[in-house]
């Protein structure tokens, strides 16, 4: 699906909620996209991107970022401590701030770098156990810990269990991030970016739908 029918039906499904236009963040999610792809909706204009691993992004994007000015780009896949510097120093946002030590690794590398970029804690809403993220009943005590570390927390951000309606967890991570006063919500992908921008999602993170199907490398 081209890159201006997503945009069209995030604008329809912002003014369906009584939102403002242009009040969500698509997030074109590029990984294991072939570069050709990637430059492709690059080419049209788009500037804002989301990589699973620090690893990937890091052979893809420096090369893009000297040919294409305002690159804004996201982490959204697990990060491992011995990765955080890496991201930091390549990433604008990092959606997957999950545990005391992550964060207290980025908080060190915040003061030696001096800057940090946007954090969303990633919340475990269905309570999956290979999944990601903190409880949702650990989640109020977990941003306070952010918090007293000084970190940038800007919102939370959820996957949905596949078999569970995703407006439940949508509407579960939205009452969390209001209780903490937090105004960013990273959730909604390619099958229910609708459904989340309806019960606030400030950034969607579609793949599929703009680039097709993942192409995996060979061997």
């Amino acid at each position: 699906m081209p890159l201006q029918d997503i945009t069209a039906r995030i604008a329809k499904a912002e003014q369906a909620a009584n939102r403002s236009e242009g009040s969500v963040k698509l997030i074109a999610v590029s990984k294991v996209q072939p570069d050709e792809r990637v430059e492709a909706v690059l080419e049209q204009g788009h500037r804002c991107f989301g990589e699973n691993r620090v690893q990937e992004a890091a052979g893809k994007w420096p090369g893009f970022m000297e040919r294409f000015d305002g690159i804004d780009l996201h982490l959204i896949g697990p990060l491992q401590t011995n990765k955080a510097r890496q991201a930091m120093e390549l990433c604008h946002a990092i959606h997957s701030v999950d545990r005391p030590k992550l964060a207290k690794t980025l908080a060190r590398l915040a003061q030696e770098l001096g800057k940090c970029p946007d954090l969303f804690v990633q919340v475990n809403t269905g309570e999956e156990e290979q999944k990601a993220g903190v409880m949702p009943a650990n989640a109020d005590g977990f941003i306070a810990e952010c918090r007293a570390f000084d970190l940038p927390i800007q919102g939370l951000m959820c996957i949905p269990p596949v078999d569970e309606e995703p407006a439940l967890h949508f509407a579960l991570l939205a009452k969390i991030a209001e209780r903490n006063g937090l105004k960013g919500l990273s959730m909604g992908m390619s099958s229910d970016f609708e459904s989340a921008i309806a019960l606030g999602a400030t950034h969607v993170r579609v793949g599929s739908a703009i680039f097709g199907e993942r192409v995996r490398p060979q061997g």
